[in-house]
């Protein structure tokens, strides 16, 4: 199955899924993933991770694209949108069908719940993908990587999750699938995003194995907290970012990510600047940073 174009030699991007409007925490990931990019003169993508349909806000997706503007964060290429990419992963759920590496699950979350690892209940049952939720099937043992934030990783998927679900038992594309598929159809060398999704990588990773994609490296950033001690998420009521401060907000952004910030108010020239003395190197080594960045 060839999903992917000729790499570039470098391609970053940032994915935010259209929830709500962007918050700080998003901002850093933005910023961090673009400035990456753009220090080694790669491309840089945006994409809106859209297939979780129910939980899709009306107008996130203008108002994301918007703040991305103000602030000077615009994109090599055409803004994806994963509702308009379905055949895509149905193609991939095909290919791993064929070699006998998904299989059709009828368990429901009511009999899963208080389980952290699916037991692997309909793995040689032979029912139908259609109709059911679909999971891959992962190896029982030990799968690592080395993040170029947060080091060394390490999982045994089949005893710390089981199988993953790839496609809900309504249709809807699981997270999983959909950036595997995309990271590799955009030509992705470099995932840089929050580290809320760290421990999501080797299953993808995984999937990315099964379907003959290209290694990526990683990068995950730290995460910044409110009061509570939460990441700042849509979920926990984070302030939507105030473009009407967007010079103030970007260089605290890049004071969290450990970056030195010019004296100006200037949004073109802050952003030159972050870009010619970006040091990867100086990113806090840590999941999460204080509560002094909101």
């Amino acid at each position: 199955m060839s999903l992917m174009p000729a790499p570039a030699a470098y391609t970053g991007r940032f994915a935010p899924s259209p929830t709500g409007p962007l918050h700080f925490g998003s901002l850093i990931t933005a910023v961090g993933s673009y400035c990456m990019a753009r220090a080694v003169q790669g491309r840089w993508l945006v994409r809106i991770e859209d297939t979780d349909l129910p939980r899709n806000q009306p107008g996130a997706t203008e108002s994301i694209l918007n703040t991305l503007t103000v602030f000077g964060l615009i994109p090599d290429g055409p803004i994806l949108r994963q509702q308009d990419r379905t055949s895509l992963y149905e193609a991939a759920i095909q290919s791993l069908a064929e070699r006998d590496l998904v299989y059709g699950c009828a368990c429901t979350r009511s009999q899963l719940a208080g389980r952290a690892v699916y037991p692997g209940t309909c793995a040689h049952k032979k029912l139908p993908l259609d109709g059911h939720v679909v999971r891959l099937r992962v190896p029982d043992q030990t799968l690592a990587f080395v993040d170029r934030i947060q080091g060394l990783q390490t999982e045994n998927l089949a005893q710390s999750r089981g199988d993953l679900v790839l496609r809900r038992r309504d249709g809807i594309i699981s997270y999983q699938l959909a950036v595997v598929c995309d990271d590799a159809a955009q030509g992705v060398t470099e995932v840089v995003r929050g580290a809320d999704l760290l421990d999501q990588t080797l299953g993808q990773r995984w999937l990315g194995r099964c379907l003959n994609f290209p290694e990526m490296q990683y990068a995950h950033l730290p995460l910044a907290m409110n009061a509570q001690g939460q990441k700042l998420s849509k979920q926990n009521l984070a302030q939507p970012l105030d473009d009407g401060q967007a010079a103030v907000l970007l260089g605290r952004a890049l004071e969290a990510l450990g970056q030195g910030v010019p004296v100006t108010n200037d949004l073109s020239t802050m952003l030159d600047y972050a870009v010619s003395h970006w040091q990867t190197g100086n990113i806090p080594h840590k999941v999460c940073l204080p509560n002094t960045y909101r």
